[in-house]
């Protein structure tokens, strides 16, 4: 489960030190967009010591590392630091091909064996350029080690060559295909960033609307956004209520041979229990 994708700098150990006041389902150490390109090489130096920090401060919940994009530089360095590291996943950012994904996989496959643990080390994969969506089916599918995707707006506008707005349509293709391809392959999908953070309705409005195409959360570039993400990937309570009724009966129709039933004006089926007891077995927003 992660309803929350939250980024603090790596460069910035203060605010790293932080994450555990936000709760955020999985918390990110970024040394790729938001730590400088002159401080890129000492933030990773004290890696270590930040993610120790965070940890000490009493942060048990996801935490992983965002490394720099796979044709960089600091790409291999940045993973070596980063599974150095008590940590559970790393992020790579506009994941293209499969193959670029492996050396993280090695790490992975190399840790597991050696240290095994109740919560299996995975990736983060960044899918945000006009290349990596053509690919994203193969990428979900394909990749080692991958458990959730993001869709990166921002950058995919800057890509493609397009112009952002605020509803949005500009996007939409990419960001259904992403979704679906994550969604086929069992993967969790993460919905885009709102990069407008004093503006509480339109995350909630987003989100809603990625929730709505099958996101399971969303990137979080502020504090305040992590509680809005819990709150808008999460049941209402007049969603579980509708959701228990509904299962109820459900169940008594089906003791009596009965697979489809009008349940408070509407015809409910299989597809609509699935749905239900998915409602049922998700977390409340102040759940963590």
């Amino acid at each position: 489960m992660i309803r929350s994708l939250f980024f603090a700098p790596a460069n910035r150990p203060e605010l790293v030190a932080k994450f555990v006041r936000f709760q955020a389902d999985c918390s990110v150490v970024d040394l790729e967009d938001g730590t400088p390109p002159a401080e890129k090489a000492s933030a990773r130096d004290r890696l270590q010591e930040t993610v120790r920090q965070a940890r000490a401060a009493g942060l048990h919940k996801t935490l992983a590392v965002r490394v720099n994009v796979p044709d960089s530089p600091h790409y291999l360095a940045d993973l070596e630091a980063a599974f150095a590291c008590d940590i559970d996943c790393v992020v790579i950012p506009k994941l293209e091909q499969v193959e670029q994904a492996f050396p993280a996989a090695h790490w992975i496959r190399q840790l597991d064996a050696a240290q095994p643990r109740a919560r299996p080390r995975f990736i983060v994969g960044g899918i945000e350029s006009v290349r990596g969506v053509l690919n994203a089916v193969k990428l979900c599918d394909e990749t080692p080690a991958l458990g959730a995707v993001y869709f990166g707006a921002e950058d995919f506008a800057a890509d493609i060559g397009g112009r952002r707005s605020r509803g949005g349509a500009e996007v939409a293709t990419a960001r259904s295909w992403v979704v679906m391809a994550a969604r086929a392959a069992d993967r969790i999908a993460l919905d885009q960033a709102v990069l407008d953070i004093r503006d509480d309705t339109l995350y909630l409005q987003d989100a809603a609307a990625g929730r709505d195409l099958g996101y399971q959360g969303k990137i979080c570039v502020a504090p305040a956004q992590v509680a809005l993400a819990h709150q808008a990937f999460s049941p209402t309570d007049a969603e579980r209520d509708y959701a228990r009724r509904l299962v109820d009966a459900y169940g008594a129709a089906t003791a009596r041979g009965i697979g489809t039933i009008d349940f408070e004006g509407r015809m409910v089926d299989g597809p609509l229990l699935k749905r239900s007891l998915a409602v049922l077995a998700a977390p409340a927003a102040g759940e963590h």
